[in-house]
């Protein structure tokens, strides 16, 4: 089953002051992750500073993929996540630098010999991802697994996870991304 195109539509104002569509389609940047086959990123939007510039500025989604928001900034995307196969969950932890490099972020990869799952990363920001279709399970380092279904939001607070894909179809899941400071004894912690 495939899943739908995803279209994007940007406003901006015109020279008067007023809403005008500035464009609308498809996004200008999928990117299937070579390490993950069917993983797909569709980069809908980013940010580079909070308040947000309301402007009439280029396409932040036409440079490259990158996997946290920018600092002081926001990131939201689309995450298309194939079934595990039986090829990533045995050998995918010897390939997960590769695919956090694609997605411009070696450092997120937390994966080690007693990992629960071969994807598990941590990035410092706060995150809100949403099940849109299809089911997924969050594996957390601690041991907690959460089943998500369409409907399910996570708000995740900069924590060592995974995103594990048990059913037989592929889930799409809606993630923003928010650049987040750790608390200073979570960061003593986790270093």
């Amino acid at each position: 089953m495939s899943l739908p195109p995803i279209e994007r539509i940007v406003t901006g104002h015109d020279d008067q002051g007023r809403a005008i569509v500035t464009s609308q389609g498809s996004l200008p940047t999928a990117v299937e992750i070579a390490a993950i086959p069917g993983t797909v990123f569709h980069e809908v939007w980013a940010t580079r500073s909070t308040p947000a510039p309301l402007d009439n500025g280029a396409d932040p989604t036409c440079a490259a993929l990158l996997l946290p928001p920018p600092q002081n900034g926001t990131r939201i995307r689309f995450v298309d996540i194939p079934p595990d196969s039986a090829e990533l969950l045995a050998h995918g932890a010897g390939k997960m630098r590769d695919a956090f490099t694609q997605i411009g972020d070696a450092a997120a990869s937390t994966v080690r010999a007693d990992s629960l799952h071969p994807l598990m990363h941590r990035t410092r920001s706060l995150d809100y991802g949403v099940v849109i279709e299809g089911e997924l399970t969050l594996i957390l380092d601690g041991g907690a697994q959460v089943l998500l279904r369409p409907g399910s939001v996570v708000v995740q607070r900069g924590t060592n996870h995974a995103w594990a894909n048990r059913s037989s179809q592929t889930c799409r899941m809606l993630f923003v991304l928010v650049d987040g400071t750790y608390d200073p004894v979570i960061a003593s912690l986790i270093r």
